[in-house]
């Protein structure tokens, strides 16, 4: 985990404005085909309503406008880690949602310093399916 983050700290030093201003390095293409096994707990519903990937479910929560925004942001009840980490002012950049998703739990202690669990389970395995998966969801957002 601490190899992820370091890694990901450096490669945001590289490509700083990549990060920081929500675009994503990754190939939204591939990340909606990546997206696929995340659609079995997630949905993505826009402000209006509708359905732009899958159906409701109960299990996890609307991914819609993640990208720059704080990572507890709809009515979902998220885990007390997850809040933790909304307080502590973190939000979903490529850098962060990247190393949550290759470990949420993982991720949410390192950096928040709480104890706790993430309720996502499901951890991407390959670094490039996680930037994928990031830049599909910011292809998904709305425009600014």
């Amino acid at each position: 985990m601490k190899t992820t983050l370091l890694t990901l700290t450096a490669a945001m030093a590289i490509g700083g404005a990549a990060f920081a201003d929500g675009h994503a390095s990754g190939d939204a293409a591939a990340g909606e085909d990546a997206f696929k096994n995340c659609t079995t707990c997630h949905w993505v519903q826009d402000a209006d309503g509708n359905d732009i990937v899958g159906k409701k479910k109960p299990t996890g929560p609307n991914l819609y406008n993640v990208v720059g925004n704080a990572i507890a942001q709809s009515d979902y009840r998220y885990s007390k880690l997850m809040k933790a980490g909304t307080d502590a002012g973190l939000v979903w950049d490529e850098a962060s949602f990247v190393a949550y998703v290759q470990d949420p739990t993982g991720y949410l202690k390192e950096a928040t310093g709480e104890k706790g669990r993430s309720k996502m389970s499901y951890k991407v395995r390959k670094e490039e399916d996680a930037v994928n998966i990031y830049a599909y969801l910011a292809s998904l957002a709305p425009a600014n």
